[in-house]
Formats: C-alpha cells, structure tokens, sequence
C-alpha cells in the first residue's frame, strides 16, 4: 500500500513539474535574479504538490467568485461580436452590471 501512494505521489509530481516548467520556460521576460528564485520555487512547489494543489485552487476558486458576472458575460458573447459590434459589448457590460446591482440591492433589503 505505501509503494502505491509512493508510485502516486512521484508520477504526479512528475506531471505538475512539467506542466509548471512548462509555463516557467514561456516566460521571457524574467531577470536571471528572478529565474533563479523561481526554480527553486519550482522544486519546493514540486516537492510539496499535496499542499501547493489545493491552495491553488482555493485561490482559482476566489478569483472566480470575485469575476463571475465578468466572466459569465465573456462566456455568453461570441467572439464575432466583440470585434465586430462594440454597442453589442456595452449594452451586456451595462445589463449585467443592472442585474448584479438589482440582486445585491435584494440580498441587502433581506
């Protein structure tokens, strides 16, 4: 049983070492000073990947929550109408802003 969670814990932390590598690589525009601070970063994240993981998300979650309306209207728009109609864009921007407003005001009065 402890070589399973052994097998577990090396093959996924594996996986997130390569997809963060990953994304360490793109960035060029970090400084040598910055670059080397981050790859040790990158191996404590690696190592500590059952903690790191979850505190991740918990702030993905966070963000989602804060951006919802935003984020929901990007979702609902196609992306022909961003580009091509700009009134289209503002009229959802002010109508989800309505009802996001409309709904706290009903949250307060409760």
């Amino acid at each position: 049983m402890i070589y399973l969670l052994v097998c577990f814990y090396i093959l996924l932390a594996g996986l997130f070492f390569r997809e963060w590598l990953f994304f360490f690589l793109n960035d060029k525009e970090m400084s040598s000073r910055s670059r080397w601070i981050s790859s040790i970063i990158l191996v404590i994240a690696t190592i500590c990947w059952p903690l790191i993981v979850p505190l991740a998300y918990l702030e993905l979650l966070k963000f989602h929550k804060r951006n919802k309306v935003i984020i929901d209207l990007l979702l609902s728009l196609p992306n022909t109408t961003v580009i091509e109609n700009n009134g289209y864009f503002k009229e959802k921007i002010v109508e989800s802003l309505k009802l996001s407003f409309s709904n706290y005001s009903q949250i307060k009065k409760e």
